[in-house]
């Protein structure tokens, strides 16, 4: 499944598809280009996906609580 762009449903942890990400991370599918609202929380969902390294593009509308796709805030 290289090269693979799925659409993930739910909201943070709610209604998320655990299987398929599972799968995914244990298959070692890697360049996904993810659409989904928002990327679970640290350590679940989909960020199990993105703290691997197997995530390449987030097409969202929620950052959330995701610490892996929030941009860093300038140090002043």
């Amino acid at each position: 499944m290289p090269d693979a762009a799925p659409a993930v449903g739910g909201f943070g942890l709610c209604g998320i598809p655990t299987v398929l990400i599972d799968a995914l991370h244990a298959q070692g599918v890697g360049g996904l280009r993810v659409v989904s609202n928002n990327c679970g929380v640290d350590g679940q969902g989909l960020d199990i996906l993105l703290a691997a390294g197997r995530i390449a593009r987030v097409t969202g509308s929620y950052v959330g609580e995701e610490q892996g796709v929030r941009p860093p805030v300038p140090r002043r």
